[in-house]
Parts: C-alpha cells; sequence; structure tokens
C-alpha cells in the first residue's frame, strides 16, 4: 500500500496499524467517557455494580471503535486524496489545502454559531475552533520535523480539515455530550496515525 508520499506500507504494518488504531480510539473514548458521561456512571457506583459499570465500559469501548473507524477511513480517504491532489493541481495543491483549512475553520465557528436556536455567544465556537488549530499546528509541527517542511501543510489539512468532516456526525446532534465523546478518540487516532506512518514506512520488517 502506498502512503504519504508515495512510500510503500507493507501489508503487514497496515494491519498492525489498523489494530493498534481501533484499540487507542475504544481507550481514549472510555477514558473520555469518565469525564462527558459521568452521571451514567455515577448510578452504578453506591452501591458498586461492577457488571453495569463493565457493562458501560464494553458499550464505550464499542462506540470508540466506531470512532476509531471512522478516523481510518477519513485517514485514507486523504492519502489518496492527497495523491490525487499532487498530481493534477502540483504546485498549487499546498496554496489550495490552505484555502480549504481557513474555509473550514470558518465553518466550525460561523455556522455552528448560526445553527443555534437561542442568542448565545459566539466564543466558545471561536474557543474550538482555535484550540484545534492551534493542536494541529504542534502536530503538523512534528510531522514536518520527524519528515520534511513540506509535510507541514498536508498534516495541517489533515488535522484540520479531514478532522472536523469525521466530526460532522457528532456536531449534528442536538446535545454536546456526543460531540466531545467523539472528538476525543478522533483527534487522538488521526494524531496516531499521522504520526505513526512514517515509521512505517522506513520499516524494513
Amino acid at each position: 500500500m502506498h502512503g504519504y508520499g508515495g512510500r510503500f506500507v507493507k501489508s503487514r504494518n497496515v494491519v498492525r496499524l489498523f489494530f493498534s488504531t481501533l484499540l487507542i480510539g475504544g481507550f481514549t473514548t472510555v477514558i473520555a467517557s469518565f469525564f462527558v458521561k459521568w452521571e451514567r456512571y455515577q448510578e452504578f457506583l453506591n452501591p458498586f455494580d461492577w457488571f453495569e459499570v463493565l457493562g458501560l465500559i464494553i458499550v464505550f469501548s464499542a462506540l470508540g471503535f466506531v470512532f476509531s473507524l471512522v478516523s481510518q477511513m477519513g485517514f485514507f480517504a486523504y492519502l489518496t486524496v492527497n495523491q490525487f491532489g499532487l498530481s493534477i493541481f502540483r504546485s498549487f495543491w499546498p496554496i489550495i489545502q490552505v484555502v480549504l483549512i481557513g474555509v473550514t475553520l470558518f465553518d466550525l465557528v460561523y455556522f455552528r454559531y448560526k445553527g443555534v436556536a437561542d442568542e448565545s455567544s459566539i466564543f466558545p465556537y471561536l474557543l474550538v475552533a482555535m484550540a484545534l488549530f492551534v493542536y494541529s499546528w504542534i502536530i503538523a509541527g512534528i510531522k514536518a520535523k520527524e519528515t520534511n517542511r513540506s509535510a507541514f501543510i498536508p498534516a495541517l489539512f489533515f488535522m484540520i480539515v479531514v478532522t472536523t468532516i469525521e466530526w460532522v456526525p457528532g456536531l449534528r446532534t442536538n446535545g454536546g455530550d456526543y460531540a466531545w465523546l467523539m472528538i476525543v478518540p478522533l483527534i487522538i487516532c488521526n494524531t496516531y496515525q499521522l504520526l505513526i506512518l512514517h515509521r512505517l514506512q522506513d520499516k524494513k520488517g
């Protein structure tokens, strides 16, 4: 399989990437559920009902596996799109990605704010977009440092645009719990895949 930058990734490493990302998705969703869905756990803590708590952990793990699959589909879809973009737009492809990053961040703030029925403040939506941008900038910087400078914009594009697209089902829910429960494993899984891929490509075995 061809990966980031067109280098070959052995099928053995693809399988490793799939299962490791799957486990990360399940684990991070369970951890996030303790914060986002704490009231669900509280029902069974006094008195402690280990069977019900275990059931919740299994449910959130399964949900995390689904989020992980969404992340992986988005990642490999982007690897394909990136190759097409490079072959079709050539030197203009980074510029197009920068424009799409800006549009995505604007949409993440404006359309979410306009979609709220009540007259709430726009600040929380700005804060989310800024946090995503700063985090993605840091991860893209790490990617560029470990590979090459030209990897910065594609990595930033992936972390912002692709993550936001993957997050759309969560953003469309009425309550905010599902959105927060979804974004945590998506960001962690996307970060992991982005930063681990070049290491898998460099492996000989």
